[in-house]
């Protein structure tokens, strides 16, 4: 009999908490359960996080010992309440910034064992091929004759599984940490691995946090010169937990050239600027049509928007990608356009793309940059 719910609540009734067992402590996030893989989490006030670490434990143990379960992910969550210094009220006219506390000793700036530079891809929107994008400029990396990683951090959406045709599950070693997918020379990790396509990922803002800190943290994966993390869109939870949680070489920022996803483009190098992670330049993503039959070129969303506003903001502008069927079609089979069309004009544009981030690394030498600390304004 498959693995339920059910099972997983009756076994934490023998687990005990401050308030009472488990189950009705009021503390338990909805359970995910997916092919003998168990996700949920324990929702604690800041302080006490030290005194439910056991109960999280033994919740862990009590889960795994059902005979079909094949690993778990407990998370602890811990939200502070504000306090009065945290948040100063703005002057007149002058719209609130948002802060941050600095991130506890030991939670910032330790980066990932055996990676040497981590950057991230993202965009402000959805819609604009930021995962194409970043699927690609690892294989262009690659190509290099770099190890990469590629983390899909993308918890609501993730891609990894469909643009690299994943179908296996990561194995776990030890009982304890994750072993990543290898495709096409790149170690992948994506929570689409872990659950089925089609599971929605209904977590707060915390859960998410939680699981992202472990893909980056309990995962084994091994001497990499550098990961690419595709970011989910927009500027919220996972964006400032990258930041304050590893130190980022760098952000590239993928836009189409209409000015509605250059606006949104304009923000996400904002977000970054804030949490001092330097832009490493603007893609330009479905730059223009080129059709399959005759060879005519159509600039369908415009086109230069992205260099234009490269030059504005005063960052590197990396390249233009064209939008051509061949890129959907391979992207949608699994079957990246870089790694199966090697000798083409789109493989060859995203190579380049790849030459150019590098060159801004400096050849790696900005990985070693600390992390950001995210602090009260005075």
């Amino acid at each position: 009999m498959p693995l339920r719910k059910d099972d997983v609540l009756a076994s934490l009734a023998s687990v005990a908490t401050p308030d009472g067992p488990l189950p009705q402590s009021g503390r338990l996030s909805d359970i995910l359960v997916s092919d003998g893989k168990v996700f949920f989490s324990i929702s604690v006030e800041a302080g006490a996080v030290p005194r439910w670490e056991p109960v999280r434990k033994a919740a862990e143990a009590a889960v795994r010992a059902l005979p079909e379960v094949k690993s778990v992910m407990v998370a602890l969550t811990a939200e502070r309440a504000p306090s009065p210094g945290d948040v100063r009220p703005a002057p007149q006219g002058v719209p609130e910034r948002p802060t941050r506390r600095a991130a506890p000793p030991g939670q910032a700036g330790s980066g990932v064992p055996g990676v040497k530079a981590i950057i991230a891809v993202a965009s402000g929107k959805g819609g604009v091929g930021k995962s194409t994008v970043a699927v690609n400029l690892a294989l262009g990396l690659r190509d290099l004759g770099l190890k990469v990683g590629l983390l899909d951090a993308d918890i609501y959406g993730p891609s990894m599984p469909k643009l690299l045709a994943v179908r296996e599950k990561p194995q776990t070693l030890g009982g304890t940490r994750l072993k990543p997918i290898t495709a096409y020379g790149l170690t992948v990790m994506s929570i689409g691995f872990l659950v089925e396509e089609e599971t929605p990922m209904i977590w707060r803002g915390p859960m998410v946090i939680s699981a992202l800190t472990q893909m980056l943290r309990e995962v084994e994966w091994g001497a990499l010169d550098i990961m690419v993390v595709d970011m989910p869109p927009g500027t919220g939870d996972a964006q400032l937990t990258m930041a304050q949680q590893v130190p980022l070489a760098g952000a590239v920022i993928v836009s189409t050239p209409q000015d509605l996803a250059l606006i949104d483009a304009r923000r996400g190098i904002a977000m970054f600027r804030r949490v001092d992670v330097p832009v490493l330049g603007i893609v330009e993503n479905m730059s223009y049509f080129l059709c399959p039959h005759c060879g005519g070129r159509s600039d369908i969303f415009g086109h230069g928007g992205a260099r234009h506003e490269a030059e504005r903001l005063g960052v590197p502008f990396l390249g233009e990608v064209a939008l051509h069927p061949s890129i959907r079609e391979l992207s949608d089979s699994g079957r990246p356009v870089v790694a199966t069309e090697p000798n083409g004009p789109h493989a060859e544009a995203f190579r380049d793309i790849a030459a150019k981030v590098w060159a801004r690394l400096d050849g790696g030498t900005a990985a070693h940059r600390p992390a950001p600390k995210i602090v009260i304004e005075a």
